[in-house]
């Protein structure tokens, strides 16, 4: 069966293209992020840029000052770590309410193993990245509950991920093989599941004292 292609908004599609350009490093910590000049680039409104704009600030990535402008914000390790407790215990609940599903079915999970045992091989970071962040999207998803889902969603994980590990090299000996264990622990449906997603995605944060020289 074929998958309909995700339609993203406009404000989605902007807000995107905006997070790339910091994680690729073309606006770097401090530097302004002119709405206008991004409104022309992209040949579209200031209100939706706008929007995006808001939403990235209620992730903390940027900031806002009057009469100053939109800045991106200097993050430091402290400040991406403080979300990987959240996230690590809204998974750890998600990987209870999925462990029946998933024991009978990690076809949704697979392919992103798959992938990342690709993207280990050429130490493609971006892939690392989107397959990381795909699969643990998949296991939230998995529990049924969209109450859950949408507050995952909120923490920002795709865009904290890429700067834990672009910015910080946070990086682990092996993201297939780390995915992997996962899916044989809810196969066999260990009654310690729970826990073992919690202290992974715990493994994955960044620290204080892995800040850039």
């Amino acid at each position: 069966m074929t998958t309909a292609p995700v339609v993203h908004s406009l404000r989605e599609q902007i807000r995107e293209h905006i997070v790339e350009g910091i994680v690729s490093g073309r606006w770097k910590p401090g530097e302004r992020i002119v709405e206008r000049r991004i409104a022309t680039e992209l040949e579209v409104s200031q209100t939706p840029v706008r929007e995006a704009l808001r939403e990235l600030e209620s992730l903390r990535l940027i900031e806002s000052a009057p009469n100053k402008g939109v800045r991106v914000r200097n993050l430091t390790a402290a400040d991406l770590e403080e979300s990987y407790p959240v996230r690590a215990g809204l998974e750890a609940i998600a990987a209870e309410l999925a462990a029946e599903r998933l024991a009978g079915d990690c076809s949704a999970l697979e392919p992103h193993v798959a992938a990342l045992y690709e993207a280990d091989r050429n130490a493609d970071g971006t892939s690392q990245v989107r397959h990381t962040v795909a699969f643990h999207r998949e296991l939230v998803r998995a529990a049924g509950n969209s109450v859950l889902l949408h507050t995952w969603e909120g923490l920002g994980i795709e865009v904290f991920t890429a700067l834990s590990i672009r910015w910080l090299g946070t990086v682990q000996q092996s993201y297939a093989e780390e995915h992997e264990e996962l899916v044989a622990a809810f196969r066999r449906r260990d009654p310690r599941i729970a826990d073992l997603v919690k202290s992974h995605v715990l493994g994955c944060a960044p620290h204080t004292d892995d800040e850039p020289a």
